[in-house]
C-alpha cells in the first residue's frame, strides 16, 4: 500500500493552500469553549503560514439541516479564537463557495489566513457532489487534509477535492495515522484493550478485531451485561441487546480459543433509577436485583482492571465503564484512567469520544502518550476498515 504524502513534501510559498481541519468545536454564547481542535491543528497551519502559503481553512461544526446559514453552526467564533492562537492575519467568509469566500481568497497575500463558513451549510458537501467539489479545489493550488475525526467520511471536503488538486496529509492526519496504525500493526506487548460503552452491538468488530491483536481485552460500561447475559447471569433491567447474547457467548468462546483474556466485571454499582439522587448499591454480578439497573463498575472490578492495565506495555481504551458524566457512577471511569495514567512505561491511546472526555474531565489528559481527536474515524481503522480521507492522500 502506498505511503500517504506528507505536508513535508509541499512547497508552499505564495501557493493557496486548502486545507480541511477538524473546528467542530463546542460554541456558548458566541465562544468556543473548548479549543483542543483547534490546537491540534495549529502544528500545519504554523508550517503553512511559515513557508508563506496562503492558508484557506475549512471545516464543519454540528449537524445544521444543509439548507443555508444557521446562526447556531457559524464559524465565526471559531476563526475569532484562532486568530489569538496564530500569529498571522485570519480573515472569515461568510460563505464557502460564494462570492465572499471568492474575493476573499483572492485577496490573501502570503502567510495570511482565511477561514471558511461551514462546510456543511451546503448540502453537497456530505453528498460529495462534483460541482462543489470543483467550486472548493477553484479556491486554491494545493490541498491538505488534517481533520482525522472526519476521515471516515467520503465528503465533498475530505475526499472529493483530494481528487482535483495536489493532496498532502497535515501533521495531526499522520500522527493519528500512523499512531493508530503502528499500536495495531506491532504493539508492545502485553498489550491490554480496554473498551466500554453502552452497547455490544456498537462495538462487534472492534472486539472482533482486538481479540487477534491483543493479549487483554477489558470489557465495561453497558455492554458488559449483554456478555453478563451470555454467561447466563441475570442482569436486573440494566441495559441490554438481547438478540446480540448468542454473539456475544461466540465472542467469549473465540477470545477463549485465541488465547486472548477477556476481562469481565464481576460486580457492579447498581440503582433503582437512571439519575444522579437513585438509590445505589454494590453487588456482585451473581447477585444482581432485578428491579435494579448497573450504571458502573464496581470496585472489585476496578481493582482488577487496573491491575491488567498496571502490567501493559500498550494500552488502547475506546468507551467508559460507566455513566462517567455522573458523579454516583463515575468511580469505574475514573479509575480505569487512572490506572492507565499510571502506566508511564506504556504507550496509552486514547481512542477518542467518551473516553477522552473522561479524561480530560479528571485532569488526565497529560499523562496519556496519544489522545485520538477522531472516535469514528479511530475506531473504523482499528477495525482494519479503510478511511476515504486517508485513502485520497496516497500517493
Amino acid at each position: 500500500m502506498s505511503a500517504i504524502k506528507s505536508i513535508d513534501e509541499l512547497d508552499a510559498q505564495g501557493k493557496r493552500v486548502l486545507v480541511r481541519v477538524d473546528f467542530n468545536v463546542p460554541v456558548k454564547d458566541g465562544a468556543v469553549t473548548d479549543d483542543t481542535r483547534i490546537r491540534a491543528a495549529l502544528p500545519t497551519i504554523e508550517k503553512l503560514v511559515e513557508q508563506g502559503a496562503r492558508v484557506i481553512l475549512m471545516s464543519h461544526l454540528g449537524r445544521p439541516k444543509g439548507e443555508g446559514f444557521e446562526e447556531a453552526f457559524t464559524l465565526a467564533p471559531a476563526a475569532k479564537h484562532l486568530a489569538k492562537l496564530v500569529d498571522a492575519p485570519v480573515a472569515f467568509a461568510a460563505d464557502t463557495v460564494g462570492q465572499d469566500a471568492r474575493a476573499k481568497a483572492d485577496a490573501l497575500a502570503d502567510g495570511e489566513v482565511l477561514v471558511l463558513e461551514n462546510l456543511r451549510f451546503d448540502k453537497r458537501e456530505k453528498n460529495n457532489d462534483p460541482a462543489f467539489c470543483e467550486e472548493l479545489a477553484s479556491l486554491a493550488d494545493a490541498y491538505v487534509n488534517d481533520a482525522f475525526g472526519t476521515a471516515h467520511r467520503a465528503h465533498a471536503s475530505t475526499a472529493g477535492v483530494a481528487e482535483k488538486l495536489p493532496a498532502y496529509a497535515g501533521y495531526l492526519m499522520q500522527r493519528e495515522v500512523s499512531t493508530l496504525t503502528g499500536m495495531l500493526d506491532a504493539p508492545k506487548r502485553p498489550f491490554v484493550a480496554i473498551l466500554g460503552g453502552s452497547k455490544v452491538s456498537d462495538k462487534i468488530k472492534v472486539i472482533d478485531a482486538l481479540m487477534n491483536k491483543a493479549d487483554t481485552l477489558v470489557i465495561g460500561g453497558g455492554m458488559c451485561f449483554t456478555f453478563l447475559l451470555a454467561q447466563g447471569k441475570s442482569v436486573g433491567t440494566s441495559l441490554k441487546e438481547d438478540e446480540w447474547v448468542e454473539r456475544a457467548a461466540e465472542m467469549l468462546e473465540a477470545a477463549r480459543v485465541r488465547g486472548c483474556k477477556m476481562l469481565l466485571p464481576v460486580d457492579v454499582v447498581c440503582a433503582d433509577k437512571f439519575a444522579e439522587d437513585a438509590r445505589t448499591e454494590t453487588v456482585s454480578v451473581d447477585a444482581i436485583p432485578a428491579d435494579m439497573m448497573g450504571l458502573d463498575i464496581g470496585p472489585e472490578t476496578a481493582r482488577l482492571y487496573a491491575e491488567a492495565i498496571e502490567g501493559a506495555a500498550s494500552v488502547f481504551w475506546n468507551g467508559p465503564m460507566g455513566v462517567f458524566e455522573m458523579q454516583a457512577f463515575e468511580a469505574g471511569t475514573k479509575a480505569v484512567a487512572e490506572a492507565v495514567a499510571a502506566n508511564e512505561a506504556a504507550d496509552t491511546i486514547i481512542g477518542g469520544g467518551d473516553s477522552v472526555a473522561a479524561v480530560n474531565k479528571f485532569g488526565l489528559a497529560d499523562r496519556m502518550t496519544f489522545i485520538s481527536t477522531g472516535g469514528g474515524a479511530s475506531m473504523e481503522l482499528v477495525q482494519g476498515e479503510t478511511l476515504p480521507g486517508v485513502e485520497a492522500l496516497r500517493s
